[in-house]
């Protein structure tokens, strides 16, 4: 936990120190423009303890172990109109305000793998014997048939963000600029659960938000195509992940820190002729 904050901090100053060296270089975008972008990640995880309630239980899986699950490469998957999707993905929209700043939406389709057979700490109660009888004293070990917990469909982060670009490299091949940024929005994952016999859960649900923050590189081609390099880390909190699709009041709830690596690549689009931009006394196009 102590270094995804730490790596918030950083992301956070290199932001600002964009606009300090703001005046060092000549723009690269300009107001009115619309950018689109569609890409791959790797996330990870922080620990997390995860608390389970219904009518015959009410216990807490204490430091729960998780990992991503990225799809193996294959260009029928990852560009195929039906399986796009199927990946970890980003999906970004942008408008640019001004020059430095745009405002965005997009959806960040991580997926979060709970590591089956590892031991935990455990504490409530289970009513029913069989499942009881897996605890060891204050702990348990997570068989399939205990638990399979998994937002796999997956852990979407439907969001908003204020970014900010400050070019360092400007020519009419292509422009290089860097951009921090920062954002919220809600969870809606649709979580593959099976708890302890109950029939399988797999639906969507929104079952929190989250906060993030971000830092990257991006290459632009003839003002009109880019490829960007990011990080983004942040925080998730779902008090409300359904569990039992049959059942209205059977819940999870967790929160933890998560880190992204992402290429994105897209689009630049102009809604009007660039307009003429001052830069240390010279004007540029």
């Amino acid at each position: 936990m102590k270094n995804i904050l730490r790596h918030i901090l950083l992301i956070s100053l290199l932001a600002m120190s964009q606009a300090t060296f703001a005046q060092w270089f000549e723009a690269v975008h300009s107001k009115g423009e619309l950018y689109g972008g569609w890409g791959w990640n790797r996330a990870s995880y922080t620990k997390s303890d995860i608390h389970f309630t219904g009518d015959s239980y009410d216990f807490t899986l204490y430091d729960v172990f998780a990992k991503d699950r990225q799809t193996a490469f294959k260009a029928d998957t990852y560009f195929g109109l039906k399986t796009m999707t199927i990946p970890q993905t980003n999906l970004r929209f942008g408008y640019f305000l001004n020059e430095h700043f745009a405002i965005t939406g997009g959806v960040d389709h991580m997926k979060y793998v709970m590591q089956q057979y590892q031991t935990v700490k455990i504490e409530g109660h289970i009513d029913d014997p069989k499942y009881a009888a897996m605890v060891q004293g204050d702990e348990v070990e997570l068989y399939p048939e205990f638990l399979k917990f998994e937002h796999t469909d997956g852990l979407n982060y439907i969001n908003a963000e204020l970014e900010y670009h400050q070019g360092i490299f400007h020519s009419k091949p292509f422009s290089v600029t860097t951009l921090g940024g920062a954002g919220f929005g809600g969870m809606l994952p649709k979580s593959n659960v099976t708890l302890m016999g109950y029939p399988r859960n797999d639906e969507f649900h929104l079952a929190g938000y989250g906060l993030s923050a971000k830092f990257g590189v991006e290459l632009i081609f003839y003002k009109y195509f880019f490829i960007r390099f990011e990080y983004k880390t942040g925080y998730i909190n779902m008090p409300d992940i359904v569990t039992r699709g049959e059942s209205i009041t059977d819940r999870a709830s967790q929160h933890f820190y998560f880190a992204q690596r992402n290429g994105i690549f897209g689009f630049v689009l102009p809604l009007k002729k660039n307009e003429t931009v001052k830069t240390n006394g010279s004007t540029t196009e």
